[in-house]
């Protein structure tokens, strides 16, 4: 009998349990813990890291997984690269269940930059009023820029306040749209939007509420992977654990 680990926190990890606990398939969704209220699940949950790819591959052999989905957030760079590689010493089908990178469309004003400090660079100059949808995981790096007025949306109310001197925090979970974020963005006066490549549809409000406004966005790249299976769609996921997962494809 298969048991299935998925490695989540997102959206489409959330949507391949309830297909998985539909079909009857065993799986269990494990969270890193940042989220302090996550959504009830049809699966077990389980919370907290594993301890770097041996604790990794200690869990996948002591738990008897047979197959293991990546469905964490696209910037979770260390964890994707610790279930490459200890999905490979447990000799165990690998696969990553992604969203597809968002690309710039005509009216978009983006620039790129390639990370969290080339970011902060880039906005080391005058005062402007920024929209900082990046979380709350790195909202206190940009204390280092407190020349800006930030604008943040965490999904939970952070234990402390945000340890930036110019702040509006707003608490919120999404699927955002378009209207909303464009009001929100009006209401604050905000100048930049400066955002992580995601993808997927739950975020990208902002993006098109930021084209109609004329707004330019600052889009931080995603970080480099190594190579791996990559899937779009929970229901590729399950097409490939009938049909393909065992022959590495």
């Amino acid at each position: 009998m298969r048991n299935i680990l998925i490695l989540g926190g997102t959206t489409e990890a959330s949507a391949l349990a309830r297909l998985l606990a539909q079909r009857g398939d065993q799986a269990t969704l494990s969270y890193a813990g940042r989220v302090e209220s996550p959504r009830p699940q049809p699966v077990p949950v389980r919370v907290g890291g594993f301890g770097g790819v041996e604790g990794l591959v200690d869990h996948l052999r002591a738990q008897g997984v047979t197959h293991l989905v990546d469905a964490t957030h696209p910037f979770a760079a260390t964890m994707s690269a610790n279930a490459v590689a200890a999905a490979r010493i447990a000799a165990i089908p690998h696969v990553a269940l992604t969203r597809p990178p968002w690309a710039a469309t005509t009216g978009d004003r983006w620039r790129h930059v390639p990370d969290l400090t080339a970011a902060m660079e880039a906005i080391d100059g005058p005062t402007m009023r920024i929209m900082l949808a990046l979380g709350r995981m790195h909202a206190d790096a940009f204390a280092v820029r407190p020349q800006h007025f930030y604008l943040l949306r965490f999904v939970d109310q952070p234990l402390a306040p945000p340890a930036l001197p110019h702040h509006h925090l707003v608490v919120d979970r999404g699927p955002f749209d378009m209207d909303g974020d464009a009001r929100l963005m009006q209401a604050h006066r905000i100048d930049l939007i400066l955002c992580k490549n995601a993808g997927g549809t739950g975020a990208q409000a902002k993006l098109a509420a930021a084209r109609n406004l004329g707004l330019p966005v600052l889009m931080i790249d995603r970080p480099a992977l190594p190579d791996r299976l990559e899937l779009h769609d929970p229901q590729a996921v399950l097409r490939w654990l009938d049909h393909g997962a065992d022959r590495g494809v």
